[in-house]
Order: structure tokens, then C-alpha cells, then sequence
């Protein structure tokens, strides 16, 4: 405990060595303070200045307390002479002092001030000065100056102080507001969220909630995570959403109460989205989502066309790309609809406008694939599951489904041979998946083993698992879920952030930098917890669906077995069928297509135009 007091006092003695070199307010200076600065290798002038400006008049004890304490001579003879000559003077009415020449930045060795600058988080113009003109303690006001001529390393240090040493508790709320603002223009993100929250807990009666709160969801935006804003929005009334936020927060409730079943709510607070915000398609996505889960087709297809044929408007190029899929999954959703109303044709439709370059165009093909197999455009679904199967594919889409398509395909040409190869090596490949899976998923059925979800998530995302049997395609189609993906993201930016606490001084870092380490790391834990949740909970799932897609792999090939014994029965019966090497194929084709044929070799401008040219070859 010791010390950690002498470490705070120390900081607290730099700061005032940096800040009284211009002329400042005055507070008074003990004989400790001083002693400090001097074991903080402060130069003498800077002290000596330091006790000048600072107005003390040091007692007798003050000045044995310094030669006790081994302090230079300039140090003890400024404060004799402090000492003598002192007077206290009278508070001024008014007080007029010119404004300082701007003072230069604080050295950043890691660049944290360009970052951030880049991000559009610095020179901004301070959007609590007009509220906030009443001055607070002089010490307080001096950090703000500071925090405003961006001297953030000092103002944060500074604030921080002040929490620590529990000074001005009613100006509580402004200190954690400005320290998380000094943190936030310093690019310490999930340091400045910490405090911004606390400012929050607070309440809408908070004279200072009304500015944290925006800033927090300019954080969840920055990362895509909103895990932290989600544990407090629905506390807030919506009528306390500051103007910054109102979208956000809108659309937060909305897939809140969506997660919780309550359509009917989520859709109210989704309309209310305004259509300038970048969640507007988000919203729109997601009240089509409602509409089709409550039979409302129609309204459905509108909302998915709505988002489809909006204007897109981003401000960041992460969120441009998540809107351009968002398009295409609109698209994707709009031909499921038809599909399940057995109106294969316009469902081939909308597949068919699913842009190449979309992270969804693979799953749109694998899904037309099957809207062209009920047409019983049989060539045509094998022509779209080889682009799924294609080297540009296979190592980045999971799609074990195609391959039961495939196969069953290639039943319905009466391929069987095909069909036992394609199958027996399905089931050799994915069912070494499925009971890994199982194996995995096993450990942490129990509450008590749910405790231990943050492990889950390590096992597979930190931990080298070699041996595994679950491909690399496999993470990337559970990272889709943009709740875990974005958990992902932000651990990645604490990452980011530890480095950029040690690369400082030791009397920044060991102090406020100590404890945003601290808190980083707690957070992580509660985020691992998190992510492993949703990574067990989508494991889950897959689990279930590998079991289905194996069952009727097995169906298929006993159904294989039948029909190979009526095949035989049949030419045992009608020994004068002609061969297959007799049988004439026809190939004429449009006139407007050019048919190549299939060497082996993909090429980009060929995927989703191939097409086979089987021939049932059934009796």
C-alpha cells in the first residue's frame, strides 16, 4: 500500500511540475509533494519554478522536513525565502489572462494520435462547453485545459488521480467523462468505454449522460460489438435517448426484444430507424426477418426488396462491405421465399442476381443449385455445384449439403457407381467432424460446464489444434455470425491497446495504464465467455444438421442397393437394350451460348456457367 501511495503522489508532483511552467492558478505544495518530484529526477529550475508559481508559504516545518529529506539547496532556500515573503492575495472579481500559445504534443511513440485523428476522433469541437461553463475546482479545470490543448497523456493521468485519491466526489461524473475522452482521442478505446459507461450507470438525470452515451455507441461502431450497450439499453427510457444515439439505441431494442420473441415490439422500435442512418438497412433486413416468421410473405418481400434497392451510405469501409452482403442476402432471402412457394422459376430469378464478388454468392449458388434440381434441370445443379466444389471455393465455403445434393443428382441420372463414391467419401470425411463435435460439445452441456465457455472459445481460436478433424471453412462459416465475429474484433483491439499502455512512460503505465490492464483483462474473460457461448450454441446446430445430412446419406445409399438390384432384374429381362457406349448424345446448345468442354481447370470468369451434359441413364 505504501507504495502505491508513493507512486500516486509522485504522478501527481509530475503534473504539476508540467503544468505550472506557464502561470497558473495557485494550490498549495507540501514538503512531500516536492520530495517527489525531486525522485522523479525532475530538474531543480522546474521545482524551484514549480514552488514559485504554486504561491506556498512553507512553515518552518516544511523547510526542516526538506533538509531532512535531502532536498538540493536552490530547493530549501526558494522555500525560506517563500517562506519570509509570502503574502496571500486577494481573489480578484475578474480575471483576465491571455490565452497560452499552443503547446506541443506529447511524444507517441506508437502513433496513437495520428490513429485516432484518422478515425475522426481528435479535433473535435468539445460538445459539453456549453453546458459545462460553470467552473468546477481549480485542479479539475486545469485537467480539462489540458485534455483541450491535447495534452492527453497528462490530462488522463491527471483525472485518474483524482478518482483514486477520492478528491470532489460531487464532480464525480465529470472526471470519469473527460478521463474517458482523454482516453478516447489517445485511440485506448476500450479503456475510454469503461469510463463512459460508468458515466452512464449513472442515469438520464446524469447532466453528463446525454454526452457518454453517444460516445459508447461510437465505440460499439467502431468495433461492431455491442455487447456492452446491450446490458443497459433497455434500463434507459426512450424517451432519455440522446439525438446522437436514437438510432442506434432504436435498433438495439429492436434486436433485443427480437431475440426475445417479441416480434411485434422489435418491429416498432426497427420503424422507427430513420432511412438517412446506416442502420436503416439493418432495420429494414430485419422487419422483413419478422414479416416472413409471421406468415406475412408479401410484406416480407417488400422489406427485402426495400434493402436491396436502397442507396448505400457508410461511414467506414467495414460497414460499406457488411452492407453490400446485406444487399445480396436480401436477394438470398427473397428466392427462399419463392422457393418454399414452390415458385422455383422466380426463385432461380433472384439467385441468379446475386452478385459474384458478395461473401454470399458460393451459399446462392449451393441454394439455386437445389430451386434448378426441382426443375429437374439436373445438368444445370451439377454445373453450379462444381463452382461450390472449385478450388476458389472449397477451402473458405463449408457446404457439406452440396455434396448430398450432388449425389442425389447423380442418383436421379441413374449414375450409382457415382453416387456410392460420392457418399462413402462424405461420410468418411464429416463424420469424424460430427463426433469431434460431440466430443467437444459434451464438456460443456452442464451449467456447471457452461461456466467454462470461455475455455470453449480458446480451445479453437487461441489454442493450436492440430489433429483436428474440423476445417478451416468450418470457423469461417461460424464467424459469419457477426455477434461472434465481432467479439473476435474487439479482443483483437484490446490486443492493440495493451501494446499501446506499455509502449508509455513508466509513470503513466503503471498507474492509469495498471489499471486499464486490469480491466482489459477482465473483459476479455466476460468477451471469451461470450463468444464460446455462441460458438457452442452455432457447434450446436451444426452438430444437428452434419447428424441429418449423414442419415440421408445412409438413406440414399440403400436406396442405391434397390434400385442397382431393379437395374439389373431389368437387363436380365431385356438382354437386347443397347449399351451405354451406343447411345447417341445430342449436344445441341442456344445459339447464343459457346459450349467448352471441362478440362479440370477452373477459371474465374468460368465459375457459375458450367454446366454437365449427363444423360439419364436409367431403364
Amino acid at each position: 500500500m505504501a507504495g502505491t501511495t508513493l507512486r500516486r503522489l509522485g504522478a501527481r508532483a509530475l503534473f504539476a511540475a508540467t503544468a505550472f511552467a506557464i502561470a497558473q492558478p495557485a494550490w498549495a505544495l507540501t514538503c512531500e509533494e516536492i520530495i517527489s518530484m525531486v525522485g522523479f529526477n525532475i530538474p531543480t529550475h522546474i521545482v524551484v519554478q514549480t514552488m514559485e508559481g504554486s504561491g506556498t508559504r512553507f512553515t518552518p516545518d516544511d523547510i526542516r522536513c526538506l533538509v531532512d529529506q535531502g532536498a538540493p539547496d536552490e530547493i530549501v532556500e526558494t522555500a525560506k525565502t517563500m517562506a519570509m515573503e509570502a503574502e496571500p492575495e486577494p481573489e480578484p472579481t475578474t480575471i483576465y489572462r491571455p490565452e497560452p500559445e499552443p503547446e506541443e504534443p506529447e511524444p507517441d511513440s506508437l502513433g496513437i494520435l495520428e490513429r485516432a485523428e484518422a478515425l475522426g476522433t481528435t479535433g473535435e469541437v468539445d460538445d459539453v462547453r456549453e453546458f459545462d461553463e460553470e467552473a468546477g475546482p481549480q485542479r479539475l479545470e486545469e485537467l480539462i485545459r489540458l485534455y483541450r490543448s491535447k495534452k492527453l497523456l497528462t490530462s488522463s493521468k491527471g483525472l485518474y488521480d483524482l478518482l483514486q485519491d477520492g478528491l470532489y466526489p460531487e464532480h464525480e461524473a465529470k472526471i470519469q467523462y473527460y478521463l474517458a475522452k482523454s482516453l478516447y482521442d489517445l485511440g485506448m478505446y476500450h479503456g475510454a468505454q469503461q469510463y463512459f459507461m460508468q458515466v452512464v450507470r449513472k442515469g438520464p438525470g446524469n447532466p453528463y449522460f446525454k454526452y457518454a452515451l453517444p460516445k459508447l455507441v461510437a465505440i460499439a461502431q467502431l468495433t461492431g460489438n455491442d455487447t456492452e450497450l446491450l446490458r443497459v439499453v433497455h434500463k434507459i427510457p426512450p424517451e432519455a435517448f440522446p439525438r446522437q444515439a436514437k438510432n442506434h439505441l432504436y435498433y438495439l431494442m429492436g434486436r433485443k426484444l427480437y431475440d426475445a420473441d417479441e416480434l411485434s415490439a422489435s418491429a416498432r422500435y426497427f420503424q422507427q430507424i430513420s432511412p438517412r442512418s446506416d442502420l436503416f438497412m439493418r432495420s429494414k433486413y430485419f422487419e422483413g426477418v419478422i414479416h416472413n416468421e409471421r406468415g406475412k410473405l408479401k410484406s416480407a418481400v417488400k422489406a427485402f426488396r426495400d434493402v436491396y434497392q436502397a442507396d448505400l451510405e457508410a461511414h467506414d469501409e467495414r460497414t460499406r462491405r457488411e452492407l453490400l452482403d446485406l444487399k445480396e442476402l436480401s436477394l438470398v432471402n427473397i428466392a427462399r421465399i419463392y422457393y418454399g412457394l414452390e415458385r422455383f422459376e422466380t426463385s432461380d430469378e433472384f439467385y441468379s442476381l446475386v452478385d459474384r464478388e458478395s461473401s454470399y454468392w458460393p451459399q446462392s449458388l449451393f441454394e439455386r443449385a437445389w430451386a434448378q434440381f426441382m426443375m429437374n434441370d439436373l445438368n444445370g445443379t451439377l454445373g453450379l455445384i462444381l463452382t461450390t466444389n472449385s478450388p476458389y471455393y472449397r477451402d473458405h465455403e463449408y457446404l457439406p449439403e452440396a455434396t448430398v445434393l450432388r449425389a442425389l443428382t447423380f442418383f436421379q441420372l441413374c449414375q450409382y457407381d457415382e453416387v456410392e463414391d460420392l457418399l462413402l467419401d462424405f461420410e468418411a470425411t464429416y463424420r469424424p467432424m460430427r463426433d469431434e463435435m460431440r466430443h467437444f460439445l459434451d464438456q460443456y452441456t452442464t451449467s456447471e460446464g457452461q461456466k467454462l465457455a470461455d475455455q470453449a472459445f480458446e480451445t479453437y481460436f487461441e489454442q493450436s489444434h492440430e489433429g483436428s478433424d474440423l476445417r478451416r471453412s468450418f470457423f469461417l462459416r461460424l464467424l459469419r455470425n457477426r455477434d461472434l465475429s465481432a467479439l473476435v474484433r474487439h479482443m483483437d483491439l484490446m490486443d492493440e491497446e495493451l501494446a499501446m499502455i506499455d509502449a508509455q512512460k513508466p509513470a503513466w503505465r503503471d498507474s492509469l495504464g495498471s489499471q486499464l490492464k486490469e480491466v482489459i483483462e477482465h473483459d476479455r474473460r466476460r468477451y471469451k465467455k461470450r463468444a464460446g457461448l455462441t460458438l457452442l450454441h452455432d457447434m450446436a446446430d451444426e452438430y444437428a444438421n452434419l447428424g441429418r445430412l449423414l442419415s440421408d446419406s445412409e438413406i440414399i445409399r440403400f436406396e442405391v442397393v434397390d434400385a442397382q438390384r431393379l437395374d439389373y432384374e431389368y437387363k436380365m429381362q431385356n438382354p437386347l437394350v443397347e449399351s451405354d457406349a451406343s447411345r447417341k448424345i445430342d449436344y445441341a446448345t442456344s445459339g447464343n451460348v459457346i459450349y467448352w468442354p471441362f478440362n479440370g481447370e477452373f477459371w474465374r470468369d468460368e465459375l457459375g456457367f458450367y454446366h454437365y451434359a449427363e444423360t439419364p441413364t436409367c431403364q
